[in-house]
């Protein structure tokens, strides 16, 4: 798991030196999708860093974790009518702790994870251990639930020690939350309620995988060797099947493609998944009573290109239609480096739209400086401000985030979506018609 995890923070800075010129252009510029950038508080994270944890509240709020790498981490809530910005969850505070380094609870990774009762539910994990530190100092991560409604925040314990938290999800009409465990991942059942010991469900599973709770109440989560393990709650037992797509059974090698992200499906029967490097949308039926394998459909690649990229990125909107952020090479012949297209997918007509690339309504919403790959450079004192070169210029000006979104919801009303963005770590809330 620290490999991937490495790998991925290198794919989002190792590109620097990748896009200098501009190739000549061609071509005219590309649909756009329209965003207005919300640098995420400042002082609730460090190199400019965040992860996949993002939700919309009942409330209509917008909570966001982030990732202060040696220090701590944080749930910032954000206000789209104020575009206010405020802490609501201080994971050193709420856990009583004041361990820095290696030792400290550097990110909320988790993705947010929204009750029916409107509380949310996160986990915390380790940084990154710096030359001299002890690798073993890291305690374990902890799950937090946050009630927006009384804006108070409950820590439900340690699932295991010395494993951060990747993954939680609730099902509070049995009074259970599933936990994904951190560098390994072990799969966790622990309660609703405070200070009951976890257990551990037992098998082993995928690199940052994520558990589903269908419309039946049974818990889901892709093994470490590419099946699918339910748990059944009533029953107190968990089955692990294999998984069929079309004439073929997944194997590892299909783990290959990187992390995975999978949501329910309107019916909570059906889930879609795409893999971090692999434009494939994959539907699975999670309903099915064969205990022996699960039904696959490959529904084809959501955009065609080079360079595929999709993290943290995948939602159901209210009316069933699927939405994903994905990463390509810009091969358009307008401008050069990685375009983020924002693509639909309609199971009513089975087919994806591109619907444009993201694109920045307000430039200049990095402290009014201006950004481009080469990262933000203070205009009065010459010094370039670090982790400021997740975006680029396209040549009618445009600026479009560069390298690494990381998270992307389709908001209740089915209209606005909102997703993040790093280098610097920026909320983008986009406004679509239906």
């Amino acid at each position: 798991m620290r490999i991937i995890m490495a790998g991925m923070m290198v794919l989002g800075m190792g590109c620097l030196g990748t896009f200098g010129a501009e190739p000549a252009v061609t071509a005219a510029p590309p649909p756009y999708v329209w965003a207005t950038a919300y640098h995420v508080l400042p002082e609730t994270h460090n190199n400019e860093s965040g992860y996949f944890s993002l939700n919309e509240g009942l409330d209509g709020k917008v909570y966001v974790g982030t990732a202060k790498y040696g220090v701590n981490s944080y749930l910032v809530e954000f206000d789209p009518v104020k575009t206010s910005q405020r802490v609501v969850v201080d994971v050193h505070a709420l856990c009583g702790l004041s361990a820095t380094g290696f030792a400290a609870q550097a990110k909320i990774h988790t993705r947010n994870y929204v009750a029916p009762s409107g509380r949310i539910y996160v986990g915390s994990k380790q940084g990154y251990a710096q030359k001299g530190e002890d690798p073993d100092s890291y305690p374990g991560g902890y799950v937090i639930r946050y009630d927006p409604a009384t804006g108070q925040a409950t820590n439900l314990g340690m699932p295991m020690p010395k494993q951060g938290v990747i993954d939680v999800t609730a099902d509070e009409s049995r009074g259970l939350v599933y936990v994904v465990t951190c560098e390994d991942q072990h799969w966790m059942l622990g309660s609703t309620e405070q200070a009951k010991p976890y257990r551990e469900l037992g098998p082993m599973l995928a690199p940052y995988a994520i558990t589903l709770v269908d419309s039946n109440g049974c818990a889901h989560a892709v093994t470490r060797d590419g099946r699918i393990a339910r748990y059944d709650p009533a029953a107190d037992k968990v089955l692990v099947r294999d998984i069929r797509e079309g004439d073929r059974t997944w194997t590892t090698n299909d783990l290959k493609s990187g992390p995975h992200n999978w949501v329910l499906a309107k019916d909570r029967r059906h889930a879609y998944l795409i893999r971090m490097r692999d434009p494939a949308l994959i539907r699975i039926d999670l309903g099915s009573v064969d205990e022996r394998v699960v039904k696959a459909e490959n529904l084809g690649p959501l955009l065609e290109g080079k360079n595929f990229d999709s993290r943290g990125a995948l939602d159901v909107a209210p009316d069933g239609r699927v939405y994903a952020l994905v990463r390509r090479d810009n091969q358009t012949g307008f401008g050069g480096g990685f375009l983020h297209h924002l693509v639909r997918y309609d199971p009513a007509i089975g087919r994806a739209e591109n619907l444009g690339v993201l694109a920045i309504r307000n430039p200049d919403f990095f402290h009014g400086l201006s950004l481009d790959a080469k990262g933000a450079v203070d205009p009065a004192t010459g010094v370039k401000h670090p982790w400021t070169h997740g975006y680029h210029r396209l040549p009618d000006g445009t600026l479009t985030p560069m390298h690494n979104h990381m998270a992307m919801i389709v908001g209740r009303d089915g209209k606005t979506l909102y997703a993040t963005i790093l280098y610097p770590f920026t909320l983008l809330k986009i406004d679509l018609n239906p």
